[in-house]
């Protein structure tokens, strides 16, 4: 046996391979895994306990028997021509070999039974177009007729026909292209890139729920950078993001320009990306600076100014993430929180640290304060060392400052000492404004630190407070 074939072999080690050899045997039925598992296995990259079976046949009678064979249960999608099965905790789809055509105004192909070379043919990517015989005949042996083995060495990603018929017939597939090159750190070929630049108005066609689908995992790379900077070359991301489109681009007047707020904000999202797999936090650092070009004002003395950029920002997120598809529970309510405070933490790592101002911003930020220092401390791109180095040290006398503050006053989630319900019972009131105010003076002294954040402090502020206001307290009230 050569060395390469053992190695293919190798790749097959799981029992299951063993049992599905075994009844296509019996059955006399050609059976291949395809797809990501093949490319995976190849690349030596995490198995992720998803594998697709091609049947040359029925892939859900085949599905059928195994599942009799396992004593487990076979989910059938008829629609689709498909069967799903878990062993082992591997997850693994039959689907009979298929020839597919497309239609002007739908991804959705017409469908008839194939060979494996029709299967493969209709398979997006080279490197996913590669087949492992799972009958004894062939066991482990690669089929490749698409060079996919070459292009995972050369780390290109090319379509197996011709990309311009790949991406008119299932637009989709060109934000996969994108999302492969960027989870791979390959480079998409130079026809598909042509291809995707010709075609991008196709994908109007795609829900949005597809199109964010394939977005999000660019996002959770390694180096999101790469997925964007090929969605705005080709110009599908005009299409799917408008708004980040538009942060692209430096304007100069009087010989005094900014920076490009587009690739700042790659390079944000990139340091993030560093640091964190929180997809969301990387949704806060695509989104923070969102509004600077509805804010960009230019000053004769001062030049390019931003005022406002955060709370605008904040505004927009809802909108654009209902644009998206994203979700609109807490997931959109912390990006939100956080490009609303993104310039606070600047703000002190600036200044003189007053206990005041992070005791403001620990009330403000909540559980989400340390989400939101790491993505300040990712929005320092100066290519000035001197700069970074500065503002880091900075950072982390603000961070360490947030930590005793925290410690001391308990700021972090702060809930009032006295209750509304408190305050009504001192000075037997109903519900009403004046509850509010002196709720709202109780948690402005505290945050000021006129008083410590103890029941004992805030409740003797609350009887002086409400005394002022003329007020009278229940004779001999005790809390």
């Amino acid at each position: 046996m050569s060395l390469e074939k053992y190695a293919m072999r190798e790749n097959l080690q799981h029992p299951i391979f063993q049992i599905i050899r075994d009844l296509a045997d019996k059955e006399e039925v050609a059976c291949y895994v395809v797809g990501g598992f093949v490319r995976d296995r190849i690349m030596k990259r995490p198995f992720k306990n998803d594998v697709d079976i091609v049947v040359i046949g029925s892939g859900i009678d085949f599905a059928n028997k195994l599942g009799e064979i396992l004593h487990t249960k076979v989910a059938v999608y008829k629609n689709f021509g498909t069967a799903m099965l878990s062993y082992d905790n591997i997850h693994i789809e039959f689907v009979g070999a298929r020839r597919e055509s497309y239609r002007s105004n739908s991804r959705k192909p017409i469908v008839e039974d194939g060979t494996l070379e029709d299967d493969q043919n209709r398979r997006d990517f080279t490197i996913n177009a590669m087949a492992y015989g799972l009958n004894s005949s062939n066991f482990g042996e690669l089929v490749d007729p698409f060079g996919g083995l070459d292009d995972i060495q050369n780390r290109i990603v090319r379509t197996p026909l011709d990309p311009d018929i790949t991406f008119s017939d299932d637009p989709l597939r060109m934000m996969r292209a994108i999302r492969f090159a960027t989870q791979l750190n390959f480079k998409i070929d130079i026809r598909a890139i042509q291809a995707i630049t010709a075609n991008v108005e196709r994908i109007k066609i795609i829900s949005k729920e597809r199109i964010i689908d394939e977005l999000n995992k660019i996002i959770l790379s390694a180096k999101p950078s790469i997925g964007f900077r090929y969605l705005f070359d080709t110009g599908l991301l005009k299409y799917i993001f408008p708004a980040m489109c538009q942060l692209h681009g430096v304007e100069v007047i009087d010989g005094k320009g900014h920076k490009d707020n587009f690739y700042h904000t790659l390079e944000v999202l990139d340091n993030v990306a560093l640091l964190s797999d929180d997809l969301w936090l990387r949704w806060a650092a695509i989104m923070h600076d969102i509004a600077k070009p509805a804010t960009k004002r230019f000053d004769k003395r001062i030049g390019w100014t931003f005022h406002g950029h955060e709370d605008r920002g904040a505004k927009m997120v809802p909108k654009l993430f209902a644009e998206l598809k994203l979700p609109l529970h807490d997931k959109m309510k912390f990006v939100q929180k956080l490009v609303q405070l993104h310039l606070r933490p600047i703000v002190l790592a600036q200044d003189i640290v007053t206990d005041s101002a992070v005791r403001r911003l620990l009330f403000e930020a909540g559980d989400d304060i340390d989400a939101l220092m790491l993505l300040c401390h990712a929005d320092v791109t100066t290519k000035n060392e001197y700069k970074k180095r500065k503002y880091r040290d900075n950072f982390e006398l603000v961070k360490q400052k947030l930590k005793d503050v925290e410690e001391r006053d308990k700021i972090r989630n702060w809930q009032p000492p006295v209750s509304g319900e408190d305050i009504m019972y001192v000075f037997d009131l109903q519900p009403g404004r004046l509850i509010g105010k002196i709720k709202n003076a109780m948690r402005e002294a505290i945050l000021e630190g006129e008083i410590a954040n103890t029941r004992e402090e805030a409740l003797a502020f609350v009887i002086r407070k409400g005394e002022e206001m003329g007020l009278e307290r229940k004779s001999k009230t005790t809390l």
